[in-house]
């Protein structure tokens, strides 16, 4: 679920002759230089473009090439081109620092900045570094990518993630539910001191960069000092606490009914094996276990897409005639050609799902091995959200063409996702008629235990590499803290001892491949307050959670002109078109599940509420 990050590369034989001059002056040189001038920061930035251009459509090909047909031999040339784009974007981004300072038209100081926050890995400029670092970071993501654990030996089967996740998902057995645990979060350790290393090298090129380190690089990225963002982060956590941690406790006590209290204590941590996610970060896997007597939706769409023979392809058709139904165009020939919808059998590729835009015009591509069943239908809608969000804005300016802030692109697709109701499968085929109220304690419960288990999961991952790339972290206590955060945001704990000898962090794919996972935070709080915003454009006054925007070319509109902005102005400007409101506002998740809150207070009365 994410669009791969801009990397750097080399540096770029276009840069203003003024520039080239500045770097080349040896140290100690007393050479005065001229003052730069509105023009020549307006040259640099189309050259930068320009070049860097170039460089993303050879670094996109190289990375899709590599995550599709992982061998020795496209690592390296993924490595290759990562590390030039790393020491070009690294250099321009140093370069543009002549320019600090000066009183520029907002198009060029914007651009400017986005230069410098383009990375999530900035490279040191020593170039001995900089190949070090990217041929880590290439090796993380590939390790990843052909993880496997051997639970009969190393002569007996592997399993993968994919098989590993599709256990967790079915089985109700703790024994088997452990050792796929345990297996997964066995292929991490090996991860550890390239991780270290990694982190050193990021650091050291943030701070060339000017920030404090890499945390807080990353944080600057969203049109406020990064103090300010923390605590808007933690702002938006507290309002929707009192709704997880609701839910958190019914499901811990419908756990120790099927478990038994000894393995899962009625007022404590939930063990993070039992609550069918590799990561425990959604847990709609279990939603029999915890579900509303009365809460039968009537329909199961798992076994409805089987059933009609909806095979992958099709799926993917379905998800862009939503679209196309809101107003937008149908996606380019070459995106079906292109694209990976299936795992293939013959090789080992990254099966995380993305999505692609190669030439940052129309080549657009999602990769993904699609699994017949209910969940990876909405991530469909949510890969097609980035591709049609990518196409909308890929007039502008290179520097321009990402989302408002990067919890936008996440929350867009989703927000479309929250139309798959009841009405909608209906308009499908796939439902005869629209089951009665009754059933929406169901579909709510399955949707919270999707969106509202995810909430805490989603802020602690940068949580703990703030802290990391900060040095609050000691590398002595990278795993003691990650369950620290875990059990203090989550209210799970490790299902067995876990030492420093283990690496839990990188069993989770955003850590080994230095994607920053705050976005997924804020864009399940963004897609309810699109959600919010989109039905009250359609007209639609009844419950959030039974409203479908499908086929309301006025909501398109809406989106499309939000999406049209791109990442030309402030976050809060393009937040305002769509929804009216220029700041995140949790009240939008709370509403939609209101039913539910009142339902499980009912529940959990006489329980403990909290960890």
């Amino acid at each position: 679920m994410r669009i791969p990050s801009f990397r750097s590369r080399a540096i770029s034989h276009l840069l203003s002759i003024l520039v080239l001059v500045q770097l080349a002056q040896p140290q100690g040189s007393k050479r005065p230089q001229p003052k730069p001038t509105v023009d020549e920061a307006r040259a640099f930035v189309d050259s930068a473009e320009k070049r860097l251009r170039n460089l993303w459509i050879k670094t996109s090909r190289a990375s899709w090439v590599q995550s599709n047909f992982i061998t020795d031999d496209t690592e390296a040339l993924a490595a290759d081109a990562q590390k030039e784009i790393t020491a070009a974007t690294v250099d321009f981004a140093k370069a543009a620092a002549r320019f600090n300072g000066l009183k520029l038209p907002y198009d060029v100081e914007r651009q400017l900045n986005l230069l410098k926050l383009s990375l999530s890995l900035p490279g040191p400029s020593h170039p001995a570094e900089q190949e070090e670092m990217t041929q880590i970071s290439v090796s993380l993501e590939s390790d990843y990518g052909k993880g496997k654990f051997f639970p009969d030996g190393p002569e007996g089967k592997g399993i993968d993630l994919t098989q590993a996740s599709r256990t967790l998902a079915v089985s109700r057995n703790a024994d088997t539910l452990l050792m796929m645990w345990k297996g997964w979060h066995s292929i991490s350790p090996p991860m550890r001191k390239r991780y270290e290393r990694l982190v050193e090298l990021s650091n050291k090129g943030a701070k060339e960069l000017g920030y404090r380190d890499l945390g807080a690089m990353w944080r600057s990225n969203y049109d406020m000092a990064p103090e300010q963002f923390s605590a808007e982060i933690e702002r938006l956590w507290q309002q929707v606490r009192p709704l997880y941690e609701a839910l958190h406790a019914h499901v811990r006590a419908s756990l120790a009914k099927r478990y038994g209290e000894t393995l899962v204590p009625k007022d404590g941590l939930i063990p993070a094996h039992l609550l069918g996610n590799m990561w425990a970060q959604q847990w709609n896997n279990i939603y029999e276990l915890v579900a509303p007597p009365q809460g039968d939706p009537g329909y199961d769409l798992t076994e409805i897409l089987k059933s009609k023979k909806v095979d992958e392809l099709e799926m993917v058709r379905i998800g862009e005639r939503f679209f196309v139904s809101l107003g937008f165009d149908p996606l380019p020939e070459t995106f079906w050609k292109r694209s990976l919808f299936k795992k293939p059998a013959d090789r080992d590729v990254v099966c995380h799902a993305s999505a692609w835009s190669i030439d940052f015009h129309n080549d657009l591509r999602i990769k993904m091995c699609i699994e017949i069943n209910d969940e990876d239908f909405s991530t469909i809608h949510h890969e097609l959200g980035h591709n049609f969000y990518q196409r909308a804005y890929n007039q502008l300016s290179l520097l321009y063409q990402g989302s408002a802030n990067d919890g936008f692109h996440e929350a867009l697709g989703d927000a479309v996702a929250l139309s798959i109701t009841p009405e909608y499968l209906q308009q499908l085929g796939f439902i005869q008629k629209v089951p009665d109220a009754s059933g929406d304690l169901g579909l709510l419960m399955k949707l919270a235990l999707d969106k509202v288990a995810f909430l805490p999961f989603g802020l602690l991952i940068d949580q703990w590499r703030w802290k990391v790339f900060s040095g609050e972290v000691a590398t002595a206590d990278y795993n003691k803290s990650w369950w620290q955060l875990r059990e203090k945001y989550q209210g799970v704990k490790a299902p067995v001892t876990r030492t420093e000898s283990d690496f839990d962090p990188g069993a989770k794919y955003h850590v080994p491949a230095s994607v920053p996972y705050t976005r997924y935070f804020l864009s399940t709080i963004l897609q309810f307050q699109f959600h919010r915003a989109l039905c009250r454009e359609a007209g639609i006054s009844g419950p959030l959670h039974l409203a479908s925007v499908y086929n309301d070319k006025k909501a398109g509109e809406k989106l499309r002109k939000m999406m049209a902005m791109g990442q030309s102005r402030p976050w809060p400007e393009a937040l305002e078109v769509l929804t009216g409101e220029k700041k995140l506002d949790a009240t939008a998740i709370i509403d939609y599940f209101a039913p539910l809150k009142k339902w499980l207070d009912e529940q959990n009365k006489g329980r403990k509420v909290g960890y």
